[in-house]
């Protein structure tokens, strides 16, 4: 299983970025996966997650701002983030699970990761 995230960046508060996470190894569409995020100082949190019917969840901190997705053609999943404010700064990570229905937004639920992709919000 490898995950590659790629898509962080710096921008200025308001503004969007698309992370992307560049899945292989394994039978793509089947399984759960997340988004998390570490800022300096802080515990890995759990972004937004998509299980395996497609369902997404979100942390309050991001609804309505963020969008997960997945590209099962291209074996990606996506992060789209707009209006991104200072506190969204962070390393991005991409994770996969098992095969799983609902929200799973515990680091803990997730068995491989990504190298991360570093997103820098500016006020």
């Amino acid at each position: 299983v490898l995950l590659v995230e790629s898509g962080g960046g710096s921008v200025q508060a308001g503004g969007s970025l698309r992370l992307s996470c560049a899945a292989s190894g394994y039978t793509y569409s089947r399984y759960c996966m997340g988004w998390f995020r570490q800022g300096p100082g802080k515990v890995r949190e759990g972004v937004a997650s998509i299980d395996s019917d497609g369902k997404t969840s979100y942390a309050d901190s991001v609804k309505g701002r963020f969008t997960i997705s997945k590209d099962h053609a291209k074996n990606t999943l996506y992060l789209q983030m707009n209006s991104l404010k200072p506190e969204d700064t962070a390393m991005y990570y991409c994770a996969r699970a098992g095969i799983c229905r609902g929200p799973h937004r515990r680091p803990t639920e997730y068995s491989f990761w990504g190298q991360g992709t570093q997103v820098t919000v500016s006020s």
